[in-house]
């Protein structure tokens, strides 16, 4: 017979690896839902008739959305906390989703768009200050893996759109079918996420003002960031024009950068606690530069390959870990702290993919790559010098 507090001990262990896993299942959620609307972006450009200018504006309505709602977002979940913010907003996130199929024309679908961006950007403070409390509870990193899950969506919701092109069903009926499917992912769940009823006080009440330790913290964001947004748009031009990749493998640069990056981020936690965050950091820095580099130094498909691997291992766990930092801020509630991250985080992978264009007009596309290794060293030296990591495992 268990002794009271053993007995006592295992039910706590259990109850918090039921709230990683709906947490997890929240992270999921989320990837799985982008991924289907990234899935048909073809689908639906063919179906309004929009040539590649058109769809690339109305695609920056997303992120417009985003970023217009980072303040309003970290207010919201910290006075209501995250535990409320989440569910509502995850369920309005798929009724956008649902609304996507049904848009007539360009205006339509921007306005959309945008929307969704809102509603995104809504959910992802709300559940990144899920993962912060979670790992609170856990004592030790466990962000990256949450992170993980989102990345494991992505290729679920591509998978998914593929098996749902091939079964000739409708944009509307892929979305529907995935709706239900989350719905009853967040009915399931919301009652295991953390209770973050007590939030931090500010100094200066909710001002959405600048902190020079987040500014920092948003900076590592926007070099990694940038890099992501780069390869998910242009791993496969590279592959296609430097590369001189056969067509049937023009895909493998960005398939092989997103395996490693979700590995990475399931395996990151664990380095984490065995080297500590700014260590893990600072190889990941290094890692992004020499991949990036290697590819630019050696267009061959093998070893561009294994180059853009080393990309999606170095950005794995450089997102996961400022939010985790950003999180735990000692004056800043984790829901504004997360928001003021972001806002400069996300505007690397916003600005990223169109600079690698411009470059690539004046220079080379080879020229623009290399360039870009540059964030992996100044993500190195920003590492190096903050303090914060060297007390953050």
């Amino acid at each position: 017979m268990k002794h009271p507090l053993e007995a006592q001990a295992t039910s706590e262990d259990r109850n918090k690896q039921r709230i990683r896993l709906a947490v997890s299942l929240f992270y999921f959620g989320q990837g799985l839902a982008f991924a289907s609307w990234a899935s048909r972006i073809p689908i639906i450009k063919n179906a309004l008739q929009l040539t590649e200018a058109q769809l690339g504006t109305i695609l920056l309505m997303l992120p417009i959305g985003q970023l217009m709602t980072m303040p309003i977002s970290g207010k919201l979940v910290s006075k209501y906390g995250s535990h409320r913010i989440l569910p509502i907003t995850a369920l309005i996130y798929l009724a956008v989703l649902c609304l996507i199929p049904f848009a007539q024309n360009a205006w339509q679908l921007g306005a959309i768009l945008w929307m969704f961006g809102v509603i995104g950007n809504m959910c992802n403070i709300a559940v990144n200050t899920q993962g912060v409390l979670a790992e609170e509870l856990y004592k030790k990193s466990i962000m990256s893996s949450f992170h993980g899950a989102w990345s494991i969506a992505g290729f679920t919701g591509a998978l998914v759109g593929l098996l749902t092109l091939n079964l000739q069903l409708s944009t509307s009926t892929h979305f529907f079918l995935i709706a239900g499917l989350l719905i009853c992912n967040i009915l399931l769940n919301r009652a295991f996420l953390v209770q973050d009823t007590t939030t931090k006080t500010e100094k200066k009440g909710f001002s959405f003002k600048p902190d020079r330790l987040l500014i920092s913290l948003g900076v590592i964001g926007f070099c990694s960031m940038a890099t992501e947004g780069a390869m998910f748009d242009w791993s496969g031009v590279y592959f296609s024009d430097i590369v001189k990749a056969p067509e049937s493998l023009i895909t493998l640069g960005y398939a092989s950068f997103m395996v490693m990056m979700a590995i990475g981020r399931f395996i990151g936690d664990a380095v984490i606690r065995k080297i500590g965050r700014q260590r893990t950091l600072q190889v990941s820095g290094l890692l992004m530069f020499t991949g990036m580099m290697t590819a630019v130094a050696f267009p061959n498909l093998i070893i561009c390959t294994l180059a853009f691997m080393l990309v999606g291992i170095g950005v794995a766990c450089n997102v996961p870990s400022v939010y985790s930092v950003a999180g735990k801020h000692k004056t800043i509630s984790s829901g504004v702290a997360l928001a003021m991250v972001s806002s400069v985080s996300y505007l690397g992978f916003l600005i990223g993919p169109p600079l690698i264009g411009y470059i690539a007009e004046l220079f080379s596309l080879r020229y623009s790559f290399g360039i870009f290794a540059l964030f992996g060293l100044l993500m190195f030296v920003l590492t190096t010098n903050m303090r914060v990591f060297k007390e953050s495992k």
